[in-house]
């Protein structure tokens, strides 16, 4: 064999590892996911996306509920459909700065935003949780925010674990607009 033939032989072999050639793995392409990534990526270095919200539309910025001392959103970038965040209005980064009325707001927001996710989604059970500090896995450190999410028990899946993919049934307005709706007045 001449070093020509060798050399497209090689190119050839290395042709079959190429993204795009079929192998054993399936894979899920969501590059509209980009915009919500890139976005927030954008935002949080400029302003904190939790001071800012409340001064929008709660459509916009994906608002389902509002009380006196804090709120409740979708997250923007959901482990689930539903899942939501609860804020305190105060720009404080862990619950010890909360005050009496902030806790126990917070507190009633997260129950009620578990009823409303069990009549809208049919939901089996809860995570809920706070991160507290960028150690602790904070995606916003500087602003208090509580997760709600919604869990089934099959959402429980090879995606997730092997593949490391979320696949989301829902868009997040069409849930803002269920769990906005279903809330309590």
């Amino acid at each position: 064999m001449t070093d020509a033939h060798a050399d497209e032989a090689v190119a050839a072999e290395d042709g079959d590892r190429l993204a795009g050639v079929p192998d054993e793995f399936q894979r899920l392409w969501t590059p509209h996911r980009m915009a919500y990534i890139n976005a927030g990526r954008e935002s949080m270095r400029e302003q904190c996306p939790f001071c800012e919200a409340p001064k929008h539309p709660d459509p916009e910025r994906l608002i389902v509920a509002r009380g006196e001392t804090a709120f409740v959103l979708l997250n923007l970038f959901p482990y689930n459909s539903g899942h939501l965040l609860v804020c305190p209005y105060r720009h404080i980064a862990t619950y010890d700065q909360a005050t009496p009325d902030e806790v126990a707001e917070i507190g009633a927001l997260t129950q009620t935003g578990m009823r409303v996710l069990r009549e809208v989604s049919r939901c089996d059970g809860f995570n809920l949780g706070m991160n507290q500090g960028a150690v602790a896995g904070a995606g916003v450190d500087a602003h208090l925010h509580q997760h709600i999410v919604p869990r089934w028990s099959s959402d429980a899946n090879f995606f997730p674990i092997i593949a490391k993919t979320k696949a989301l049934p829902q868009l997040l307005g069409e849930v803002r607009e269920a769990v906005a709706h279903a809330w309590p007045r």
